[in-house]
């Protein structure tokens, strides 16, 4: 068990972020020691396993750097980032510029990982950092980028969500909400871990909350000195994230329009209009257009995140929903 003391100093620098570098080493770690609880990812993992196998990318120093527990994935291989949304050339800008003393210090003790190409990353870190930021691109290229937007939009829709706890129940919501394993009483958030323990000071610095897709079901933690503290958790809705289209209620679709319809079935999570055409197969003028209709009568709220906006169904539209889901199946008119 994981125990971390908040201070008021803690709790109002408590933010959140995405990180793409993570996915990327995340998505390693689930390829080379998948756990039960991860069949979710089932249809990605056979996607991408024939595209990362024979004379797909390299990327054996970064397997390599990801070890099976108990051994730890070095802290320097996929940083806390620093803003919300980092690009991944940022952060691989950031990975390349690690300090020799951080490297060293994420490469040495008992849980640190070991390999010949660890220690040829340890004899010349500039040239091993490079070899690693360009192992991490081919294998973002070939296994992540391809599904990074609706990855993307279910992250910032977790965020978003988050930020409405936070709003309306204030931290205890926020962090109680997080995951089963995760619980937060007065000033302590506890968090459940197999292999990770103690009570690390977060020395004023706050806690840096980075929902995470191939992260699922685990959550995990860093504590090392001279990082940011981070808490990577699973987000609201990945078991949804790979499924085929969520089948219409017939006389919903008779009632609104098929197109309103696949639309507002397509919302279980907050998406942008750009994702919501690749998923439905409308243009995006198009879906713009019935979101403008859908908001107008109450079925639709939209939020700003950065450069875009997600649209969500509100109460109404869930109601309406469940109104209609003893329909599938039924004859139409």
């Amino acid at each position: 068990m994981l125990t971390l003391e908040f201070t008021a100093q803690d709790l109002a620098r408590t933010r959140f972020a995405l990180s793409p570098l993570w996915e990327v080493v995340a998505a390693a770690r689930l390829l080379l020691h998948p756990e039960p609880g991860q069949q979710v990812h089932r249809p990605w993992l056979e996607r991408v396993r024939p595209l990362l196998a024979g004379a797909g990318p390299d990327w054996t120093l970064l397997a390599d750097l990801v070890p099976a527990p108990p051994r730890t994935i070095p802290v320097f291989v996929a940083p806390p980032p620093t803003t919300l949304v980092p690009d991944l050339t940022v952060e691989l800008a950031v990975l390349r510029a690690t300090a020799p003393d951080r490297l060293r210090a994420g490469l040495t003790g008992p849980r640190a990982p070991r390999s010949a190409a660890i220690d040829a990353l340890l004899a010349d870190p500039a040239r091993g950092l490079a070899e690693l930021a360009e192992q991490v691109t081919g294998f973002w290229e070939t296994a992540v980028a391809p599904y990074w937007p609706r990855m993307r939009s279910l992250l910032e829709g977790d965020v978003l969500y988050r930020a409405r706890l936070l709003a309306e129940g204030g931290a205890d919501r926020l962090l109680n909400d997080l995951d089963p394993s995760v619980g937060w009483d007065t000033d302590t958030l506890s968090v459940g871990h197999r292999h990770h323990r103690g009570a690390p000071s977060l020395g004023g610095r706050g806690l840096l909350l980075v929902p995470s897709v191939f992260a699922w079901p685990r959550v995990f933690s860093v504590t090392a000195a001279g990082w940011q503290p981070t808490l990577r958790y699973p987000p609201r809705g990945v078991a949804a994230l790979w499924e085929r289209p969520r089948e219409v209620p017939r006389a919903l679709a008779a009632l609104i329009g098929g197109s309103r319809a696949r639309l507002l079935a397509e919302l279980d999570a907050p998406a942008s209009t750009t994702d919501l055409a690749r998923r439905t197969g409308l243009t995006a003028g198009g879906v713009s257009q019935h979101l403008g209709i859908l908001r107008d009568a109450g079925l639709v709220d939209a939020h700003r995140t950065g450069r875009y906006v997600l649209y969500l169904r509100t109460a109404a539209a869930e109601s309406l929903l469940g109104a209609h889901t003893n329909s599938l199946g039924g004859s139409g008119s």
